[in-house]
């Protein structure tokens, strides 16, 4: 009974240490001198990011996007890639969304028109 209690405790923390490259708190790209936090976690069976804190001039402030998501369902495609749904706050619209990560910079893509013409932001991993 030892042996199974060590052994599924080993597994619990073995599948804590392998988190997906996604989960973390990115932190966006500056936009007319804003940026936030987004804390992306998993979802169901994908990956949901949420704005968890916002600056601006480099100084914190309460944003009306405060825990607004931004990323939706974005599901592993393989070798870092993800592909779902961004919110883009400037125009209050959603697209079809793409995420490639690499260490710790994340290239997250919406899109219009199959894919054809995409807007891209690299963000950096904060935690």
């Amino acid at each position: 009974m030892k042996r199974f209690i060590l052994a599924a405790g080993f597994a619990l923390v073995a599948g804590a240490a392998a988190a997906d490259p996604i989960e973390g708190v990115w932190q966006t790209q500056p936009d007319e001198g804003s940026f936030a936090h987004v804390t992306i976690a998993p979802c169901g069976g994908a990956f949901c990011g949420t704005i968890t804190r916002t600056f601006k001039d480099r100084a914190e402030y309460q944003s009306p996007n405060l825990a607004r998501q931004i990323v939706i369902d974005m599901a592993p495609q393989g070798g870092g890639a993800y592909s779902g749904r961004v919110w883009r706050p400037a125009n209050d619209r959603v697209y079809a969304g793409k995420a490639s990560v690499q260490g710790g910079q994340m290239s997250l893509s919406g899109c219009v028109a199959g894919g054809l013409i995409c807007k891209s932001q690299t963000w950096v991993k904060v935690q």
